[in-house]
């Protein structure tokens, strides 16, 4: 039990260090206030760049990899405590107690918890989600995709029932962390993913719905 508790404490506490509302506050701003109004690496490509949101999304990947190692490392014969850590991880990124809990939406995280488990796996997915948003030429649907076929993949490569319906309670708060996202969607208001090479005209086009 003492496991999991190290796991999930310390997993929720780093996850709640978030480097998109630590820059923005650096810059004396609330980054939720601008752009997606999101704490996460993809609101600070739109904000503030894409060497920032670069950094963002390197931090966010490699806390929840760095957690589940080291509980792994510490409690070998305790898997179960690595799932937790993982997931505190993502929930603290989503809900952080010194945020309000109003956080990011968990993709970076999620990312670094498939890392730490498979190298292999997260590079497949990796593929994937690029496909996803080239194809749909919106980001947000990246998430929303890996919060319903992570857990079923976590499922079939681990057979552990117990982690993955852990992870698919995560994966339905991330699910619904995007309703605004797809309601933006639906108005025009949402941002291409092309606006990583298209920035000025994506802005103008945004801007230009959000005025009609």
């Amino acid at each position: 039990m003492h496991a999991i508790l190290f796991g999930t404490i310390c997993g929720y506490l780093l996850g709640c260090i978030n480097p998109a509302y630590l820059i923005g506050l650096l810059k004396g701003e609330d980054i939720r206030k601008t752009g997606s109004h999101n704490a996460g690496a993809s609101n600070a490509v739109i904000v503030y760049g894409k060497k920032v949101g670069a950094v963002c999304m390197f931090f966010d990947i490699f806390k929840a990899y760095f957690i589940i190692k080291i509980t792994a490392m510490l409690f070998p014969l305790a898997p179960l405590a690595k799932v937790c850590a993982g997931a505190a991880c993502i929930l603290g990124h989503m809900f952080p107690v010194f945020m309000g809990f109003h956080g990011g939406k968990g993709l970076a995280c999620t990312g670094g918890t498939v890392l730490a488990y498979s190298a292999k796996v997260f590079f497949v997915l990796l593929l994937i989600s690029l496909l996803i948003a080239i194809i749909t030429d919106y980001l947000c649907f990246v998430p929303a995709s890996v919060a319903i076929y992570g857990p079923i993949l976590y499922g079939l490569f681990t057979k552990d029932g117990i982690g993955q319906l852990i992870f698919t309670a995560v994966g339905l708060l991330m699910l619904s962390k995007h309703f605004r996202n797809f309601r933006r969607i639906l108005n025009g208001t949402e941002a291409h993913f092309s606006f990583l090479w298209n920035r000025e005209n994506e802005i103008e086009r945004v801007q230009g719905k959000k005025g009609e």
